[in-house]
């Protein structure tokens, strides 16, 4: 299915419907998408797995408050190894770029497909314990490895795949273990967004660092997303 600009870009959600979750009324997805993912919970129950949605559709406001909060300092940018980076000490290009390692810019994030799911097994945590989205946490002795390693054999007999798992190697994002992608329709929207199309959906709106970003648009997209 193609995506409206609006649709693709986080401004619509006319292409969504409800993914049924226990913890959170709030998740949305693609149909065909929805059924993919609700096969992949039933596999997973059957080995022992409570597999859930932390994250799905994401709007584009929603993306925007996000990357505004780290490109003003006002919230973490971390690197590998999870450390806060002192922002203060960059230029607007250098915070971009490291804020882009781990952060779409409003209209880029895949979530705004309907195709994306961070998952998680809330039964996993510990008590008390809030869920970071960090490398560690899906690695050997980290609370979700055995379910990460489950899904890796899995993902693929459900048309999911890992998208910074296995990038591109001259690809400067970072690896994020709890992001799956549904590939039959996610492909599509991939093949769909370029920098003319965010020019476009940019107009008239707050992005913190916009200026640098326009000016290094081909270099965004080289670098952090094609």
């Amino acid at each position: 299915m193609k995506l409206t600009i609006d649709q693709l870009t986080g401004k619509s959600r006319t292409h969504l419907v409800s993914l049924p979750c226990p913890h959170s009324p709030n998740h949305f997805l693609q149909p065909q998408a929805v059924q993919a993912f609700q096969g992949l919970q039933q596999s997973a129950v059957q080995n022992g797995f409570n597999l859930q949605p932390a994250s799905s559709f994401r709007d584009f406001q929603r993306q925007q408050l996000i990357w505004n909060a780290k490109f003003n300092g006002e919230r973490k940018v971390h690197d590998d190894q999870g450390n806060a980076i002192d922002l203060s000490r960059l230029d607007d290009w250098q915070k971009a770029q490291a804020i882009l390692r781990w952060s779409a810019m409003p209209g880029a994030s895949r979530h705004h497909w309907g195709t994306e799911i961070d998952f998680f097994d809330p039964d996993l945590l510990l008590v008390n314990q809030p869920l970071q989205l960090e490398p560690w946490e899906y690695q050997q002795g980290g609370y979700f490895f055995e379910l990460s390693q489950f899904l890796q054999e899995k993902l693929p007999h459900f048309d999911f795949a890992l998208p910074f798992m296995q990038c591109n190697k001259y690809l400067n994002v970072g690896r994020e273990p709890w992001h799956i992608s549904y590939l039959p329709l996610a492909d599509i929207a991939e093949q769909q967004l370029n920098p003319e199309i965010l020019l476009q959906v940019w107009q008239n709106e707050q992005i913190a660092g916009k200026i640098t970003l326009e000016k290094n648009i081909n270099k965004v997209f080289k670098q952090f997303l094609s």
